[in-house]
């Protein structure tokens, strides 16, 4: 059962009790607002944003398959960045679709689409 199940049921069991019914409500509408995603970007997700792009259009410009050590040498401010945040980066666009991904001796290429 959800938080939200549960305030949903304390609810209609509290019903005459108006203080009560108001404050349910209000821990409703804060358990929606989570939910929605109406966050903003952390600073981390806006900077990958550039860099993504910055991927993409080296790939497309390029036209050939490159490993992630090979984009950190050849992207401005990639080298300063982890492996780990790179792959991730090329994960997410692999997943949108932007880029491919294949093996050649179990290491991964990545190439534009």
């Amino acid at each position: 059962m959800t938080k939200k199940e549960m305030f949903a049921e304390i609810r209609a069991i509290v019903a005459d009790n108006a203080e009560m019914v108001a404050f349910i409500d209000h821990e409703i509408e804060l358990l929606n607002r989570k939910s929605n995603g109406t966050r903003k970007p952390t600073k981390n997700q806006l900077e990958n944003a550039v860099f993504k792009a910055d991927i993409v259009a080296h790939l497309a410009e390029v036209g050939t398959p490159k490993t992630i050590k090979e984009l950190q040498a050849e992207v401005n401010g990639l080298g300063e960045l982890t492996n780990q945040r790179v792959a991730r980066m090329l994960t997410d666009l692999v997943k949108e679709g932007t880029l491919n991904k294949e093996y050649v001796k179990r290491v991964p290429y990545y190439f534009s689409v």
